[in-house]
């Protein structure tokens, strides 16, 4: 399984070196980037997840269990991080960052990772878990900003941030037409598909070039302490509710490696946009997707070592 993992890993990580690399030599325009985050984020990733759910055989997977675990682990370490609020030393603009580094998760390395482990199988999986886990950590990212950040949204546009939120979306979409059989017709099929094959892509590439490891040092304590929560605390949690709930087998792999992602790129502009940490933001998401490159093998095939 060590193996596997390593060998879904490696290309994720090359993308991301890669999309470094264009962006520090600036071998690429720096307009490039702007419109690459916008199209991956509001039309690819989606179209990826409507393919994904739409087109799924769904009915030999655990989808309801997938649903019970992910959102209440996420609940659970949400709960914890704010119950620990003072251990963070922070204020409430960094704590907030501090919050998104411990709960989100990169979606282009997750669906990544499915993909390379399972091929088609794990692509469905992987837009399973995206629809029970983007709606619960974006609702709790909202909050915490409604209470910590200095551009607190009302109750209406926390409702509004998150019923809006395209990936969201996409999962109601595709799950809805997966649910009610009308599915994808056979050219409208190929669009998406095609449109969710760049997804990856294009998604990781913009990852790599938001990398800021200059900052890192300067934010290393607050940093790290995120980092705990999101590669020890949260796959503990996780690993118990899988245990409980007797999810199992590819899922279960599947799931453990969505609460063992770094954090979200899209994080640092939540971070801009709601008054949170931008800069701490940014250190979180750089260390965490280096720590991930050790982190996910040890977690992803001790799931496979116990519940696979």
């Amino acid at each position: 399984m060590l193996s596997q993992v390593l060998a879904a890993l490696v290309p994720a990580a090359l993308l991301i070196a890669l999309g470094f690399v264009l962006r520090a030599r600036k071998l690429l325009a720096e307009t490039f980037w702007g419109p690459a985050e916008w199209l991956s984020y509001y039309i690819l990733l989606p179209s990826l997840f409507i393919y994904g759910l739409a087109t799924a055989d769904l009915s030999e997977m655990p989808v309801g269990r997938i649903f019970a675990v992910l959102p209440g682990a996420a609940l659970i370490a949400a709960a914890l991080v704010v119950g620990a609020r003072r251990l963070f030393r922070a204020d409430d603009a960094a704590f907030t960052s501090i919050f998104q580094g411990s709960t989100r998760f990169n979606n282009y390395v997750g669906v990544m990772i499915a993909t390379g482990l399972y091929g088609a199988q794990g692509t469905a999986l992987a837009a399973v878990a995206n629809a029970a886990l983007v709606p619960t950590v974006n609702i709790l990212s909202v909050l915490v900003f409604s209470r910590f950040g200095t551009a607190r949204p009302s109750a209406w546009g926390v409702v509004r941030l998150v019923v809006t939120n395209p990936l969201v979306l996409a999962c109601a979409i595709g799950m809805a037409l997966q649910q009610t059989g009308i599915g994808l017709p056979p050219g409208i099929a190929g669009t998406f598909r095609a449109l969710g094959q760049a997804a990856l892509a294009v998604g990781l590439l913009c990852v790599g070039a938001a990398l800021q490891l200059g900052s890192i040092r300067r934010d290393l304590d607050p940093v790290l302490r995120s980092s705990v929560v999101k590669f020890t605390v949260l796959p503990a949690i996780t690993f118990a509710a899988c245990l409980i709930a007797g999810l199992r087998h590819e899922a279960a792999v599947v799931v453990m490696t969505f609460q063992s992602l770094p954090t979200a790129s899209s994080s640092y502009i939540m971070a801009r946009q709601l008054g949170g940490d931008g800069r701490l933001m940014a250190s979180i998401i750089a260390l965490q997707t280096l720590i991930a490159g050790a982190a996910i093998p040890v977690v992803v095939t001790l799931a496979a070592l116990f519940l696979g």
